[in-house]
């Protein structure tokens, strides 16, 4: 093998800094979405667990609601029969209608406490859902990012490693108000895409 052969291969030393600059750019997008992706999957864990609250709740609710009503239906039967009872059995229907109407009365107070824990589970979920889309934005606009990188280390084209910085800039932006809880959140962009 020729000498100049194996020179030939070797890129001038400016593709030299390009290669390095792109390497090390890489690396550290890299491991900034993975220190993103961690929080991100925390955040998906959570979501779930709100969801699963919420449809929890919202079970619970029904439930009360029905022992609501039931109770309700029994106290007015139970009024009405009384009505047509001599006075000697009264004090057994007061007695009755007593113990449902505290019934009626306690499962309307826990239907209310569902349904305020039903609530505040949707008000997670989206306060959440709102991080994760930050994130997701973050995701995909260093995917982006990174393939203009693997373009560029192909081309060697110095331009086209500054125009990966624009979405280099966008996903470390958006990575970052979700590690942070920033209030930057890009509803237009979200909604479009759902």
């Amino acid at each position: 093998m020729e000498p100049n052969a194996i020179l030939d291969d070797v890129p001038p030393s400016g593709d030299n800094r390009l290669d390095r600059k792109v390497a090390l750019t890489v690396a550290l997008l890299a491991s900034f979405m993975g220190v993103c992706k961690i929080k991100d999957d925390n955040i998906v864990q959570a979501m779930q667990q709100a969801q699963a609250d919420k449809i929890d709740h919202w079970a619970f609710y029904q439930a009360r609601n029905l022992r609501q009503e039931q109770a309700h239906t029994t106290l007015l039967q139970l009024r009405l029969a009384a009505l047509s009872r001599p006075a000697a059995e009264q004090a057994g229907y007061a007695a009755a209608i007593g113990e449902l109407q505290k019934l009626e009365t306690g499962q309307a107070k826990k239907k209310e406490e569902m349904q305020a824990q039903a609530k505040q589970d949707q008000a997670t979920y989206d306060a959440l859902n709102y991080r994760d889309d930050q994130f997701d934005l973050s995701d995909a606009a260093l995917a982006l990012a990174l393939s203009l990188l693997a373009i560029t280390t192909l081309t060697r084209e110095r331009w086209l490693y500054l125009a990966a910085l624009v979405p280099t800039g966008v996903g470390v932006f958006y990575g970052v108000a979700g590690l942070f809880g920033l209030p930057f959140h890009p509803a237009w962009l979200t909604g479009w895409l759902s």
